[in-house]
């Protein structure tokens, strides 16, 4: 795979992205957070801080989500239906470079979209004299960064041998099951079936089981909470080694279509 043939893909990819004014969804999370910002201490007095600070990074993953399931799963469609595909692999760009390169461009969108929202979630929490662990919500938005990379390749991989709705369907569907497969697991060995909690298992293996990289709750209390750094580590390359086999995959199946 080369690298500049990539990058070249990946910054078509983010232009494009940008020029589809993704990025007014800043805008809204400013506007629905500074609202929420006056809102929640009239009726939450007493508990308005903690609250605030979950209000505002349960936005930021639900912003990046919309970003990854909507457009994430349309970047090959897209090409396909243009027919722009045949233009792009006429040239010398593998299957490999072209689904790592739509996958590098929409991750680079995804990181200034959290960045700006995250800039602008501190000067909203800072001008309404809201305290908040500055350390333990940068590492959280760091790991958001990985869970949504991970399901945006998720997305990619679906958009190469299904349409754009089901694609959306089925990513969405995926993200739900792995950001609540642990909790499935201990209810399924609760059964008397066997076979239940084999399912749930083989479940739990298969599927991306995203309560590793999700630290939003965690954050809100501190750096105490946040499991140690070693731990940390390991997350954070469970994340990156899971996205790169979701990516492998989505390339060998993109490679046996016929166009």
């Amino acid at each position: 795979m080369n690298i500049a043939r990539t990058l070249v893909i990946a910054s078509n990819v983010f232009r494009e992205v940008i020029r589809d004014r993704i990025l007014y969804l800043i805008g809204f999370f400013a506007i629905a957070f500074l609202a929420a910002s006056l809102l929640i201490p009239e009726i939450a007095a007493g508990a308005e801080d903690k609250i605030m600070v979950d209000i505002g990074l349960a936005g930021m993953g639900l912003m990046g989500l919309v970003v990854v399931v909507v457009v994430g799963t349309a970047l090959v469609n897209k090409e396909i239906e243009k027919r722009t595909v045949y233009v792009l692999l006429s040239k010398p760009v593998s299957n490999a470079e072209f689904i790592v390169g739509k996958h590098w461009g929409l991750s680079a969108v995804l990181a200034v979209l959290l960045m700006a929202m995250n800039t602008l979630f501190l000067l909203i929490l800072t001008a309404r004299q809201i305290p908040y662990p500055f350390t333990s919500l940068m590492v959280a938005a760091i790991f958001q960064f990985l869970e949504l990379s991970l399901i945006l390749g998720v997305a990619l991989l679906f958009g190469v041998f299904t349409s754009s709705l089901l694609a959306m369907l089925l990513t969405f569907g995926v993200y739900l099951m792995g950001s609540f497969s642990r909790d499935v697991v201990t209810l399924a060995s609760l059964a008397e079936n066997p076979s239940v909690r084999q399912i749930t298992q083989y479940l739990y293996l298969v599927l991306p089981d995203l309560s590793r990289l999700n630290f939003r709750n965690e954050a809100i209390y501190g750096l105490t909470l946040l499991p140690q750094p070693l731990e940390l580590l390991g997350n954070a390359v469970y994340a990156v080694v899971y996205t790169v086999v979701l990516l492998a995959i989505a390339t060998l199946i993109f490679s046996k279509r016929e166009f």
